[in-house]
């Protein structure tokens, strides 16, 4: 698996998660136990329905054990160059399209919420910020069309 960058919030959410996924395993065991002393499987809903959500929940165990393993925690605080904007940058823009104003911090896929205003960087939107700077214009190329923002700000919280 190819390199996962993550923030540190990133990571220890990541964490957090396995921990919890970790127990729901442990609770499902148990819950598949009684289940199975129950009698006939075949016909045993709860046994069925613990064993599919043992299933689900052993595959994103995996998939976060792989994650957090291939995982490069990015510290902004050792960053040379705060004026450019790379993963864990908060972009503060002026949409030139509509002249409405935005601000996004750029995360990994894993952190990615644009509801809570945190964009993948992998998003079509972050990669044409990628390297830009404030006071620098750019031109980024998205599903609906081509949009022009003014950069006004970046930050690293």
């Amino acid at each position: 698996m190819s390199e996962v960058y993550l923030t540190k919030d990133g990571y220890e959410k990541l964490q957090a998660e396995l921990a919890d996924l970790k127990r729901q395993k442990n609770e499902l065991s148990r819950e598949i136990n009684e289940a199975r002393e129950e009698g006939d499987l075949k016909e045993n809903a709860g046994y069925i329905y613990g064993k599919e959500k043992q299933n689900l929940v052993m595959k994103r165990i995996g998939e976060l054990e792989v994650r957090l393993r291939a995982a490069k925690i990015v510290d902004n605080s050792l960053a040379v160059n705060k004026d450019e904007i790379r993963l864990g940058a908060t972009v503060t823009m002026k949409d030139e399209n509509s002249g409405n104003t935005v601000v996004y911090t750029l995360a990994s896929t894993d952190e990615a919420d644009p509801s809570k205003g945190r964009i993948s960087v992998s998003s079509p939107l972050a990669q044409g910020l990628l390297g830009g700077a404030a006071g620098k214009s750019v031109k980024v190329r998205l599903p609906n069309g081509e949009r022009h923002f003014a950069i006004l700000k970046v930050e690293y919280k």
